[in-house]
């Protein structure tokens, strides 16, 4: 079986499924103290993440933007979720680097600071990445 270009994305939101179950994990696994497990849940939520973000950009680079072509409760429910996904997206990619280096250079007391606010922001940029993606499928 080989992926298309169309297939990219649902790849894209299979990608954001998987990093936010991986993150989630990765955090109850830190509150368990279990530190081992816990580094390659988030390391594999990283990689699975930016394998998302190439896939997206390459998608988007060459289909460009798909417009939702709902009307009603669901138009506004669509564009309230995007006001709030877009420049959440944005901002987060940095705030993950940050949070990964203070890991990487045992800097743990602002590691924990940054993280708790990276991870809910990380999961609801993935999350709501996928329910965009159900919700453009219909204007596929």
């Amino acid at each position: 079986m080989s992926l298309g270009f169309g297939d990219l994305p649902t790849l894209n939101a299979v990608l954001n499924a998987s990093s936010a179950a991986l993150a989630s994990v990765g955090w109850v696994l830190i509150r368990r103290r279990r530190t081992t497990a816990h580094k390659a849940c988030m390391v594999g939520a990283l990689i699975l993440s930016t394998l998302f973000l190439i896939s997206y950009l390459t998608f988007h680079a060459k289909a460009g933007a798909t417009h939702y072509g709902g009307d009603g409760m669901l138009r506004t429910l669509y564009f309230t979720i995007l006001l709030t996904h877009t420049p959440l997206a944005a901002i987060i990619v940095p705030m993950i680097l940050v949070v990964l280096y203070r890991a990487w250079t045992n800097d743990l007391a602002r590691h924990r600071r940054l993280a708790r606010i990276t991870l809910p922001l990380w999961l609801y940029v993935s999350v709501t990445g996928v329910v965009i993606y159900f919700m453009l499928l219909p204007y596929r």
